[in-house]
């Protein structure tokens, strides 16, 4: 079975990341106000401080689904992992986790694993660099002066701000077993964070798995 489930994903990186914010929406709005109104800044550094505050909501929790609209998900109680799953070409502490994580939220919608399971839950990893440059000016070019017409050429200056992240995503497959055909399928995005704590990582694999099943079943 294992042999013909076959799917275009390169495993190349691990979902990790802060716990998401639930505030997230509004953090752009806060730290325009707390430093605009309560302890204004000169331009350039408020722009700096925006900026990382707007990268750092692209770190949040993105969920996404699909499925097959005639499959009959009552039908399903029985799974086993598929092969690949098992394989992950990722360290074994962080498959160890994401497959635990799975069991756990399997368990939750009423499944129990099978050697002759209803479903193949198959696993998959990929990551995507993705790169940008923001530029702000300051100062508007034109400055008082005795001239006729009483401004004449001034200066500004222009500061661009590269930056760079990776975004993982864990797509996580629910294959029927007779049709060999994926009948749903859920998927985790957030943007990586490579040197947070093992404890922080298994919570963020944790809750990633947790946000992907609560779209199962399909409504």
């Amino acid at each position: 079975m294992e042999e013909k489930v076959k799917y275009n994903y390169f495993v190349v990186g691990i979902l990790s990341g802060k716990q998401p914010d639930t505030m997230e929406s509004g953090r752009f709005e806060w730290v325009l106000f707390l430093f605009t109104y309560l302890n204004p800044i000169p331009m350039k550094n408020l722009f700096i401080l925006v900026l990382v505050a707007s990268l750092a909501a692209c770190s949040s929790l993105k969920i996404s689904y699909d499925y097959d609209k005639q499959a009959d998900f009552k039908k399903y109680n029985t799974y086993a992992f598929t092969e690949e799953a098992l394989k992950m070409p990722i360290d074994q502490l962080n498959r160890d986790r994401i497959l635990k994580a799975v069991e756990n939220e399997m368990a939750g919608k009423g499944f129990s694993k099978s050697d002759k399971p209803q479903v193949w839950i198959d696993l998959a990893i990929k990551s995507e660099k993705v790169e940008g440059a923001t530029a702000t000016t300051t100062g508007n070019g034109m400055y008082g002066g005795p001239w006729r017409y009483g401004y004449g050429g001034g200066f500004s200056t222009t500061q661009v701000n590269y930056y760079s992240y990776v975004d993982g995503t864990l797509f996580v497959n629910m294959v029927d077993q007779s049709t060999e055909k994926i009948v749903w399928q859920g998927r985790a995005t957030k943007t990586i964070e490579p040197d947070i704590s093992p404890e922080k990582r298994e919570a963020n694999i944790n809750n990633a798995v947790k946000q992907i099943f609560a779209k199962y079943p399909p409504k």
